[in-house]
């Protein structure tokens, strides 16, 4: 069993920033990366970035591409989210979750965090 804790979430005015962080713990010899995905009011969730725990291979969507920055601490089994330039657009329920391969779709990830509420306000 693995456990996911997200943190840091918020409200923010438009052009600001938040640091999420997601704390794993458990049996996570087999995780190979970590992804971090989002569900807006009345929208699918959906895919934000993905790091890799060996390497830090990281590949995020067009929407987020230069304004997001996935990293880990691998020591602290702890991955984050740097958030700048915030947008409305981005407010959501943001989600951390574990995948056992490279995947960039919900259905890739293996055990999910319980989500941390991003309000953007205009």
């Amino acid at each position: 069993q693995v456990q996911l804790v997200e943190s840091g979430g918020g409200l923010v005015q438009a052009g600001g920033s938040l640091r999420l962080s997601c704390a794993v713990s458990g049996r996570t010899f087999s995780m190979y990366a970590m992804g971090w995905f989002r569900q807006g009011p009345g929208k699918e969730r959906e895919f934000v970035a993905i790091i890799t725990w060996s390497g830090g291979r990281t590949y995020y969507a067009d929407s987020v591409k230069g304004r997001f920055t996935i990293s880990r601490d691998n020591a602290q089994r702890t991955v984050y989210l740097q958030m700048n330039s915030l947008k409305p657009e981005d407010t959501a329920v943001y989600y951390c979750a574990t995948t056992t391969r490279w995947a960039t779709h919900v259905d890739g990830y293996d055990y999910w965090g319980q989500g941390t509420q991003v309000t953007v306000s205009s």
